[in-house]
């Protein structure tokens, strides 16, 4: 059983950095992973997305040059690095699993963690 556990949300200061982290458990092989953020009414979105291996990734216009996903495949872990933040980055965080391939919508990810809350502060 394929379990995902998120760590490192907070309350931040705009201007400010977090690391956010991902376990993944239950994975007999390397997985595609991503992180996707949902703000209060809005739909999930995608922030970023990295390959099994990491020789590819991808990141939302919004935050394309602030953040950077990476991953530990020995300690199956993925991490974002979150910089320059801005209130409107203030969302509960995902991070989701699949097979394989780099995909934007929430629809193609069937595994799930139970999220992480960053609050950026102005």
């Amino acid at each position: 059983q394929v379990q995902l556990v998120e760590s490192g949300g907070e309350l931040v200061q705009a201007g400010g950095s977090l690391r956010l982290s991902c376990a993944a458990s239950g994975l007999t092989v390397s997985y595609s992973m991503a992180w996707f953020r949902q703000a209060p009414g809005k739909e999930r979105e995608i922030v970023a997305a990295i390959s099994r291996d990491g020789g590819n990734t991808y990141y939302s216009d919004s935050v394309k040059g602030r953040f950077t996903i990476s991953r530990d495949n020995a300690k199956n872990t993925v991490l974002l690095q979150m910089n320059s933040l801005k209130p409107e980055d203030t969302a509960v965080f995902y991070c989701a699993a699949r097979l394989s391939g780099l995909f934007t919508s929430p629809s193609y990810y069937p595994y799930w963690g139970q999220g992480t809350q960053v609050t950026v502060s102005s």
